[in-house]
Order: C-alpha cells, then structure tokens, then sequence
C-alpha cells in the first residue's frame, strides 16, 4: 500500500495528508487533490462528459480514470468522496451491469409520468406532506415511472436503482455486488422516494414509481461514514449531490443562502426546517452535514446572458457595460427568463418573454439590462418561496459561471434586498468533496475547518420596484390575466 503521508517539498519535512474530492457534472469530471487539515489543493485534473440528456454511465467512469490520471493518481490519497449531478436514473441488473443509459436531471421526456404520479397519489400536497418533495420530471421517481411505462422489459431487469454518484462510489470500491450500492441524505432526498426530515424510504413511493416492483437501493450512509475502501486502500466517502457538496466547499452555515448560477439556477438555503411545499416548488432536499437544504432550481440560469448578448451581438464584457449604462428597471422593459420551458414555476412547455416595450426603450443598454435583472428576478422568486416556509436567508453566496459578470454581481444586491458575498471562482462541489473525505478520517462531530478563499462582498440600494416590475410582467407570461 503507497505511504499516505510525504513532503510537501524538496526541503521541507513537514507531511501532509492527503484526501481527494470528485466532481461528477453534468459537463466534466473534477478532480482536486487536497491537504486533508487545510483544504490547501495539491493538484487537479479534469475530463470532459458526453453532451446529452441520457448517457451511458460507463462514460463518467471513463472521464473520472481520465481526470484522476491527469491529478497525478490517487495511489497517496488517505480519502475519496464523489460530488455529483443529482437525480440521474442509474439501473443495474442483479450482476451489477448497466440495463440502460442513465437518464439525467435534465431529461425532460418523463414530465407526464411526474403528473400522473403526483396524481396517483392524491395530489401534490400529499407528496409534500409525505417526502418534502413532489415529482417533477427531473425527480428520479418520474423517470422510474416513464420506464416502467416505455421500457418495461427494463424496468423488469432492474434489481437495483443508484444515483450517478453512487454508482461512481461503488465503481471505486471495486465491488459487483449490488448490495453493497451506498449513498447519503443530501442525493437521496433527490428521488422521490426518501423523506429528509425522517431520514428513511418510503418503498411504497419506490414500488408506485416502478408500478408495483422494489429494486434494492443504496445504503443511506451518515455525514462521515465510510462506504468502504478503494482497491489502494483509500477511505470511501459517503459522497453528495452536487448541491449538498458545493455548500459543503463554501462552508455555508445556518442563515446562508447560497445563488448558484451555472446551466441552471439553484437558491439553496442551510438550516434546520424541513419544508413541506405543496406547490413543489421548495424541494425538502438534505444538506451533507445533517442538516436540511431547502432548494429551488430554475431551468435558465447563465445562458439567459449568453442568449441576450448573442441577440444585442455582443461580447459578455460590453453585455455587462451596457446593462450597467441602463437605469434600474430598463425604463419599463421586463424579462421573464422562461427560454427553455421552466421548472420554479413548474411550465416545461413555457418561453420567454420581453415586455413592456416602447419605441422609446427598445434599446441595446435597456434590453441588457431586462436581461440581467429578469435573470436576478427569477432567483429571487425562488428566494422568497424558501424563506415563506420558515427559512431565513440572512447572507446570500453567489457562486457559479454567470457570477463572473460584473453586471450580475452590481446589480444581484439591489434585486436580492440584501448584501452578496461572492467567494473567489473555484470548484465548490469538489472541494466540498475533498472536505468529507477529509472528514470520514476523523469522524469528528463535524467536518474540518478549512480555509475559506477570499470572498468579496456586494451592496447596493434595494430596487423593490423592479421586482415589482417583474411580478406584473410574469403572470403574462405565464397565461394569466391577459
């Protein structure tokens, strides 16, 4: 077995462990080596994800074989934990094989079967009333469902079901028994068959996804268990959907709300309510320390600005110059973000929509502004649905791709009401990662206390008549009130 321990440097002494985060996207695969007592990162590797909405998970553990040989290997490493998209359909045979590709988050084909199942069992409000959380098509028990109904000669084969970062673990582990599949709280409490606040499946939620069959699910670890060890030795984490592990790599407390603006857009906020949302909007997901996550997620998050600066012809430098030459509210011109159908509201078939124009207003400068702030108000929307279930959101965290837009981090604490923290870019949900791993070592009450980066804090005036602005301007949109 490799020594776990070595010099940082020629000359040097002092040793260091070492423990490694993994993050499984839907993009990439990260890798981060890190001092296990700092956080400090030794090295780094990365691999590119096929594109596509259903994939075949053998291509994540390609990518990963691929990102750790560019990290150097993990033949030193004392610790592994996998971060990773959520809610993605894994199905194994009772060997342990691949019956299909995995259908992920972002695959919208199982938008019915997610109503037929609110449906079947009584209403949204028993869903949120049962698990915290009701199907949506992204859920991993709507796209159970749509199997069972398209592909039954699948379903049938299906002795097990994992999420992508459980299937990753168990592939580190080395094992082919399907029983010995783990998880945690923070991506279980993302398929709809497991309740957050209880802790526990709900099988009779599994056994109506699957229309009457039970496959094994993974074993729901605590914070720092040990799923067992890779092939060199190293501790296996218990892992985390991305989400849980990002806010792990931020160090989010109670009070924290954290604005995560990548592919999509997701408002998390730490705390100890687990939310019961009858509309669905609020998921009653699980944060990695214990703790509840509350979680709002949006199907349009940067690349509204990528859509908007393609239409105005411009780079994001001069989108950002130009919606900050605007003036609060673009002179009457609203937003609403909805260009690829939406999930917070639930509208998969939705577009967007640019209103109150005027020949006065129709300008290149007001139409970025619309942009930005109709980005920043449906995140705000989401904001205010998690703070109606009891949530307080005290310190806002933007993190993600659009939070390098100068426009997005001048003009968020004016939408948000409130100051925002933005954290130096780094690779949140891998750090995360590394942070359990580091902390299944110790099995301390809670996780090391590493280093945040450095984070810089936004304040402005607080706009309430552009959100004002924005909520006229929605039900429009929406096909209300027209």
């Amino acid at each position: 077995m490799a020594d776990r321990r070595f010099p940082r440097r020629a000359g040097n002494f002092a040793c260091v462990t070492l423990v490694a985060g993994i993050d499984s996207s839907t993009q990439s695969c990260k890798v981060l080596v890190c001092d296990a007592d700092t956080g400090a990162i030794e090295r780094s590797g990365t691999a590119p994800h096929p594109d596509g909405t259903e994939v075949d998970p053998r291509h994540w553990w390609t990518a990963l074989q691929s990102a750790v040989e560019g990290a150097g290997g993990l033949d030193d490493v004392a610790a592994v934990s996998v971060g990773a998209q959520q809610h993605g359909m894994v199905c194994l045979d009772e060997s342990g094989d691949v019956i299909r590709d995995a259908l992920l988050w972002n695959d919208t084909r199982s938008s019915e079967a997610a109503a037929d199942l609110v449906d079947d069992l009584g209403g949204a409000a028993e869903w949120a009333k049962r698990i915290g959380v009701v199907p949506v098509a992204a859920i991993t028990a709507a796209k159970l469902r749509w199997l069972a109904d398209h592909e039954a000669e699948h379903a049938a084969a299906t002795a097990a079901v994992c999420l992508p970062h459980d299937w990753l673990t168990w592939r580190l582990s080395g094992s082919i028994d399907i029983g010995t599949l783990h998880t945690d709280r923070s991506d279980a409490s993302g398929t709809g068959y497991f309740s957050a606040e209880s802790g526990a499946y709900q099988f009779d939620l599994l056994e109506l996804a699957m229309r009457g069959r039970r496959p094994q699910l993974p074993t729901v670890l605590g914070p720092s268990g040990s799923a067992g060890q890779t092939a060199n030795g190293a501790t296996l984490g218990p892992g985390a959907g991305d989400n849980a592990a990002a806010a792990l790599g931020l160090g989010a407390q109670p009070g924290d709300c954290i604005v995560s603006l990548g592919t999509s857009g997701v408002v998390s906020a730490v705390g100890h309510t687990a939310p019961h949302d009858p509309e669905g909007i609020v998921a009653g997901f699980a944060d990695a320390t214990g703790r509840q996550l509350p979680l709002v997620c949006t199907l349009n998050g940067a690349p509204v600005l990528a859509a908007v600066a393609a239409m105005l012809g411009v780079d994001f430098d001069e989108l950002d110059r130009l919606a900050l030459s605007a003036p609060a509210g673009a002179e009457g011109l609203t937003l609403v973000p909805y260009l690829e159908g939406e999930r917070s509201p639930n509208l998969p078939n939705a577009t967007g929509a640019l209103h109150g124009m005027t020949a006065r207003n129709l300008t290149s400068a007001n139409i970025a502004r619309a942009g930005v702030e109709g980005l920043l108000c449906s995140l705000a929307y989401c904001l205010d649905k998690i703070s109606a279930h009891g949530v307080d959101a005290e310190r806002i965290i933007l993190v993600g791709g659009g939070a390098r837009s100068k426009a997005i981090r001048e003009i968020a604490p004016a939408i948000f009401g409130r100051p925002v923290a933005v954290p130096t870019p780094g690779e949140y949900v891998t750090l995360g990662a590394a942070r359990q791993a580091a902390w299944t070592l110790t099995r301390a009450d809670a996780p090391p206390d590493w280093t945040a980066g450095d984070t810089t804090t936004y304040t402005a005036a607080p706009t309430p008549e552009v959100l004002d602005q924005y909520r006229r301007a929605q039900p429009l949109t929406l096909g209300q009130g027209v």
